[in-house]
């Protein structure tokens, strides 16, 4: 199929923990597009994944600190954390990024 359209309210949400929600929107074998919603205060664990990962921010504002290197992203911002480096992001207000992860997360798929 070479044209997949998937509405906004079609994929589900997951709530993979407390002040999070996740929802992906689209992928293929090389590209997965996801939407994160993020309480105020919420805080990520630190972590690293082979896929590369492109962040735009939506809302709100978040601290992102990546292979010991920290920034605030707000709305509008966007950043690019490469494969294998260990980040974690933390909610400064309510917040709302899109996620692009090269390949897509198999842990992530529908």
């Amino acid at each position: 199929m070479p044209l997949k359209l998937i509405k906004t309210d079609t994929p589900p949400a997951t709530h993979p923990g407390a002040g999070m929600t996740r929802q992906v929107l689209a992928y293929s074998d090389q590209l997965m597009l996801v939407r994160h919603r993020f309480e105020k205060g919420w805080i990520g664990t630190p972590h690293s994944h082979p896929h590369h990962q492109l962040v735009y921010v939506l809302s709100g504002s978040i601290r992102i600190i990546a292979d010991g290197e920290e920034a605030i992203a707000q709305a509008g911002d966007s950043f690019v954390v490469d494969g294998n480096v260990e980040h974690q992001a933390f909610a400064l207000e309510d917040a709302e990024v899109l996620d692009v992860f090269t390949p897509h997360r198999e842990d992530y798929a529908l």
